[in-house]
C-alpha cells in the first residue's frame, strides 16, 4: 500500500466499522426498546410457549438477539480487517 493511499484507506475503515456498529446499534435498540416496550401492544397478539410474544421479548428474545449481534460483530469486523489488510492471517 503506498503512502498516498493509506489515509484514505483508513478513512474508509473506520467508515465502514462505524457504519457497521451503528447498524447494530439500531437492531439493538428494535429488539430491546422496540420489540419489549414500543411494539408490545402489537406484538402480544401472538405468543411462544403461552406467552405473550412482547413479554417473551423483553424478557428472553433480547438476549437472543445480543448474542447473535456479538457473533455477527465479531464476524463481520474480521472481514473488514481481512479487507482492510489489518488481520493477521
Amino acid at each position: 500500500m503506498s503512502e498516498s493511499s493509506q489515509p484514505e484507506s483508513a478513512k474508509a475503515y473506520w467508515r465502514a466499522t462505524i457504519r457497521l456498529t451503528l447498524s447494530l446499534f439500531v437492531v439493538w435498540f428494535v429488539a430491546s426498546f422496540g420489540a419489549g416496550i414500543l411494539f408490545r401492544p402489537f406484538l402480544d397478539q401472538f405468543s411462544i410457549g403461552g406467552a405473550p410474544l412482547g413479554f417473551w421479548f423483553a424478557q428472553q428474545g433480547a438476549i437472543y438477539v445480543f448474542v447473535v449481534l456479538i457473533v455477527v460483530y465479531c464476524l463481520a469486523m474480521n472481514r473488514l480487517e481481512r479487507k482492510f489488510g489489518l488481520s493477521e492471517e
